[in-house]
């Protein structure tokens, strides 16, 4: 992997906010205190360039950074035990919501309806932007605004929304008919393309026409074995049913509890060295070839080895779909513009939103009911006498802010904060209901951002997509272009564009839940300068070949890193098949006294739409616990 120098990727030349990279001084600082379309002219003049500490043009490591979570793992190691003393300060509210995420935010916006908007709301959060996973990543450059997404991509499910989640859209103001008016057509005609590395192949080859040329000429090209190539061309063309001895309703309940791994090597007849191809691919919520139920690999029709097979028709649900060039920190920041006055400019909505500078300063404005804090992460919430005490003063929730323990207290509150760390920080709760809390295992994403000076490479090339076997990041692709707002993502290969990778890292041959819990070890293990070079060299050996040099076509990096990342969904492998009531997300989110619980975690789906049902639920419940309803 050492081919490059560092001069050869550009490691050590300048690039956009190399100064806050990481966030190192931030984290080191804490741990101490705790031990103690319109042309760029006409973008520029729309949205007036902020600060250099504006949270969504801080570049380097984000998302889950350094300094941002130390609190958090101190309260998991029993750092703040027994009785934590902290300061007072005075604050009382109506309600207190730890995590400002969507569901978060959300529930805030049910709350106001509920119970009025002059009801007094705090909601802390541990990151200095609100959004938790919403996350926005902004990039200034040749006077005009870039803007990409950080985590949740966009509105959509495999299931309808619900009319709680597409009412509070709607009162938001957006308009989920009108997506196809905004996503422009500069790629059409650009096509996906597969790299194969030479520690698993026989060469650095990068293979365009992935799905698209027959798949005979596809492997042809690729750096593959007589027999690799062979099988898999086989595996791929052939209409053969692997399970001629069942009825399709005994297939589908096979195939449900093996795995596609199973099934491609013990039905399909699939050589063992012809795995590496399938190890890049991911499914939804980070399953892999070894850890997706092969029920759900023919339900996607996309994936080889059930062409020749009958299995029971599937319903399907038509779910809608939306996104933003920031994705959903659209949605969070409509939720924002409606709770906090003097944040955003006058009322937004879909459009106007996109380019609306933010006044964080305005977040936490003693004048305001609502106020949102930022780094500030939860240590502890308790009640005040027995739980279920009908008093004002009900709960005393404790954060930690510039290195110290401070203290409100509230009404209500509302754990919207990830389901694992809420027995640390709710240490009165039964153990059953920890114990339900703990199960589930959150999956590690890292959505990484990279501002190149053009598209030559892709245009040449005819691709707008790379999968990557066995890669560091398993997907890179060109972000999706946009006219929106007044906002307007490139035309031309001349433009510069946002190069969007993803990575899953993982452990393959373990359970899904182990799986995950390496790879947020591995995340975490990481500094900085790993991951950079890992990318510069990532994109060399795939783009190279094409004229991409990473050393002057790379203006910015922004790495969007979540070790505790999206919510675990049940699979028919690793999970048991229980009543829903009986289900591990169920009994977590069980109501204690006046805290209740909302996150995408208590949906057990890692979607929008369930962490908005999530909040209301969550409302609901703060509601009845104080007899208001």
């Amino acid at each position: 992997m050492g081919e490059w120098s560092d001069k050869e990727l550009g490691l050590h030349l300048p690039i956009a906010r190399r100064d806050f990279i990481g966030g190192v001084a931030a984290g080191a600082a804490l741990g101490t205190a705790l031990a103690a379309a319109p042309s760029a002219l006409a973008q520029a003049a729309s949205a007036p360039t902020p600060g250099p500490d504006y949270p969504p043009l801080k570049t380097g490591l984000r998302g889950q950074y350094p300094g941002s979570f130390e609190a958090a793992h101190m309260t998991r190691d029993g750092a703040f035990g027994g009785a934590l003393p902290a300061e007072d300060s005075g604050e009382h509210y109506d309600l207190v919501i730890v995590g400002g995420g969507i569901s978060g935010l959300a529930a805030a916006h049910f709350y106001r309806q509920a119970l009025g908007d002059d009801r007094r709301i705090l909601i802390l959060d541990n990151h200095d932007d609100f959004g938790g996973h919403a996350k926005r990543n902004e990039f200034h450059y040749e006077g005009r605004t870039i803007l990409a997404y950080g985590g949740t991509m966009s509105i959509e499910s495999p299931f309808p929304y619900s009319f709680t989640a597409k009412k509070l859209l709607a009162d938001l103001g957006v308009d989920l008919t009108s997506y196809e008016r905004y996503e422009t057509k500069a790629y059409d005609g650009l096509g996906s393309a597969t790299f194969f590395d030479k520690e698993h192949f026989l060469a650095d080859k990068l293979v365009t026409g992935t799905g698209q040329k027959p798949w005979p000429q596809f492997f042809a090209e690729a750096p593959l074995t007589p027999a690799v190539r062979a099988d898999l061309t086989r595996i791929f063309t052939e209409k053969k049913n692997y399970l001629p001895d069942l009825s399709p309703e005994a297939r589908a309940e096979y195939l449900r509890h093996i795995s596609y791994q199973d099934y491609l090597l013990k039905h399909a007849g699939m050589l063992p060295e012809s795995l590496p191809y399938f190890l890049g691919h991911y499914f939804r919520n980070n399953k892999r070839v070894d850890t997706l139920p092969a029920w759900e690999a023919a339900l996607g029709g996309r994936m080889p080895g059930f062409s020749g097979m009958d299995l029971p028709e599937q319903i399907t649900a038509e779910a809608q779909h939306f996104h933003w060039p920031d994705g959903n920190a659209t949605v969070a920041r409509l939720l924002v513009n409606r709770l906090v006055p003097g944040v955003f400019p006058g009322t937004l909505d879909q459009e106007s939103v996109v380019l609306a500078p933010a006044t964080y300063s305005a977040l936490d404005n003693p004048a305001n009911p609502t106020r949102i804090r930022l780094a500030s992460m939860v240590i502890r919430a308790e009640h005040i006498g027995r739980p279920a005490r009908q008093t004002e003063k009900a709960v005393r929730v404790v954060y930690v802010k510039d290195g110290k323990p401070v203290s409100v207290t509230g009404a209500n509150v509302i754990m919207a904060c990830f389901n694992m760390v809420i027995p640390f920080i709710v240490p009165d709760l039964p153990a059953a209901q920890k114990e339900a809390l703990h199960y589930a295992s959150k999956v590690p994403m890292q959505y990484t951002n990279v501002l190149v000076k053009n598209w030559r490479p892709w245009a040449k090339l005819g691709v707008k997509s790379i999968g990557a076997p066995n890669g560091y990041h398993i997907g890179a692709s060109l972000d999706t272009p946009m006219n929106i707002g007044g906002y307007a993502s490139a035309l031309t290969p001349d433009e510069p564009v946002v190069i969007h990778m993803v990575r899953n890292p993982n452990q393959p041959g373990l359970p899904r839940k182990e799986q995950n819990r390496l790879g947020r070890a591995a995340m975490l293990a990481e500094d900085y300068p790993t991951i950079e070079r890992e990318i510069r060299m990532q994109l060399q050996r795939m783009l190279g070949g094409a004229g991409f040099n990473a050393a002057r076509d790379i203006a910015a990096i922004t790495v969007n890193r979540w070790p505790h990342g999206y919510a675990y969904t049940y699979d028919t492998l690793g999970d048991p098949d229980v009543p829903d009531e009986l289900r591990p997300h169920v009994i977590g989110r069980q109501t204690f006294g006046r805290i209740a619980i909302a996150n995408a975690d208590a949906a057990g789906s890692a979607f929008t739409n369930t962490a908005i049902d999530m909040g209301e639920r969550a409302v609901q419940e703060c509601l009845i616990s104080r007899g208001l309803i």
